[in-house]
């Protein structure tokens, strides 16, 4: 294997293909195929922050390497320059570890394309049938992204704002690195949805609709999430005087619960926004709760290690139900409004904890597959701007008959599912460090 990666690169580059040889060296490295590398990750008491802010950030210690930088979300590190995305260069990739958060990163981004993958193959199963329901069960399972990335937000926020709070530089920062790619890719998928004959020309020019696609997040199905993080960003200063407080977290649990009951009445009696879901309303849980594990973020993994119980207990009990409601709300059964999003929030907010635990338990692995999810986090907004398009894309190439073999249609949507997610990490990967990557993805 050493011989190998040692004769291909030069093979590669006498062949003129010297990008295909620097992806196959960066992957080599992450996956521990170089000669030393795994001994490095074991020996090395270093990793590093989840989201540096800037490029120049030294190396921390494990306990304080835990989001030391100010973060422009959840989805992706924040950069300054594109630079690579969790290192403050390209040859630290190689020898420090990759960071908790990346690691959450990575699974969320895991689930939102698995999440969306099943959407479209529930659209090709034969209605009633057993894969059919399986494969609603299973996209409901997943659907807590958004409330997890939330959550790390205001977790990776907290923790750099209660360090170091400047106003201008924050909020120009959040603008830039939040608003920018928000806008652009809005206009973008408005643009392809008239090409591919989604939406009729005329909504390019009517200003109501852009307004509507704006202010909702509505140009696409998944852009909602970048108009959530900017109202986050805009609300998560005035809750630094709780921050300081330090709220232990079981009781952030209760007060969010609490307030997320009252922001629910509030929008039903009074507001009456049409999609609240837009709105930093419906994520008032997972909102206190990151502001509670920012707080206290340098003692998270001990409190994690001795309620992680707890946590998985409270699982078992609202998954059965939460699944129950979720599912026959999905199949165009009535449900109570009441019951279907108090389990939604108890359960997204408890697989969040659950993930960031599960994140820090494993946070000095070396295991192949960690790097692989960690370093598929430090890609996750570039994944996650990018695959609702490939998807529709490969559907509209070739979508499975609802007459066609279950097999058939199981297999094509795994494989749609690992193109969506492999094509915008490679494109991710080979822009950093570029202005092209500043550009479409504001860092």
């Amino acid at each position: 294997m050493t011989t190998a990666w040692r004769s291909s690169p030069s093979l590669l580059r006498r062949l003129g293909l010297v990008r295909l040889d620097k992806a196959l060296n960066y992957f080599a490295r992450q996956t521990g195929s170089q000669p030393g590398l795994r001994q490095q990750l074991l020996d090395s008491p270093y990793e590093l922050p989840g989201l540096p802010e800037h490029g120049a950030m030294a190396l921390v210690r494990p306990h304080e390497a835990a989001l030391a930088g100010v973060g422009v979300g959840a989805l992706s590190p924040a950069l300054p320059s594109a630079h690579a995305p969790v290192t403050v260069s390209r040859q630290a990739v190689s020898t420090a570890r990759l960071s908790a958060v990346d690691f959450f990163r990575g699974l969320a981004i895991l689930e939102v394309v698995t999440h969306h993958t099943t959407a479209v193959t529930l659209r090709h199963l034969p209605e009633g049938s057993t894969a059919y329901l399986i494969t609603a069960g299973v996209n409901r399972t997943l659907h807590f992204a958004v409330p997890a990335f939330i959550f790390l937000s205001a977790t990776v926020l907290t923790r750099s704002l209660l360090k170091d709070f400047r106003p201008l530089r924050y909020y120009s920062r959040r603008l830039i690195r939040g608003g920018w790619p928000y806008l652009l890719w809005s206009v973008l998928y408005v643009l392809w949805y008239v090409a591919s004959g989604r939406r009729p020309p005329e909504v390019l020019t009517d200003p109501e609709r852009w307004s509507f696609y704006l202010l909702y997040g509505k140009a696409s199905y998944h852009l909602y999430f970048m108009l959530v993080a900017l109202q986050v960003y805009l609300i998560l200063p005035l809750l630094l005087p709780l921050a300081r407080r330090r709220p232990p977290i079981w009781l952030a649990f209760v007060l969010g619960a609490a307030l997320q009951a009252g922001a629910y009445l509030l929008n039903r009696n009074v507001l009456q926004t049409p999609y609240p879901g837009s709105t930093v309303l419906w994520y008032v849980l997972p909102i206190v709760l990151g502001v509670s594990v920012g707080a206290r973020l340098g003692e998270f993994s001990e409190w994690f290690r001795k309620s992680r119980w707890w946590v998985l207990g409270l699982l078992v009990l609202v998954f059965p139900p939460y699944l129950t409601v979720t599912t026959r709300q999905m199949l165009g059964e009535s449900v109570d409004s009441v019951a279907y999003h108090a389990l939604s929030w108890g359960y997204s907010a408890l697989m969040a904890l659950g993930l960031l635990g599960l994140a820090y338990q494993w946070q000095r692995s070396t295991h192949p597959l960690r790097i692989l999810i960690a370093t598929l986090g430090t890609v996750s907004l570039q994944v996650y701007l990018i695959h609702p398009f490939l998807l529709q894309v490969l559907e509209n190439w070739y979508a499975p008959e609802r007459s066609d073999p279950v097999g058939l249609t199981i297999a094509l949507s795994v494989l749609y599912g690992l193109v969506v997610l492999m094509i915008p990490a490679v494109i991710g990967r080979l822009l950093s460090g570029r202005r092209l990557s500043t550009l479409l993805f504001g860092r």
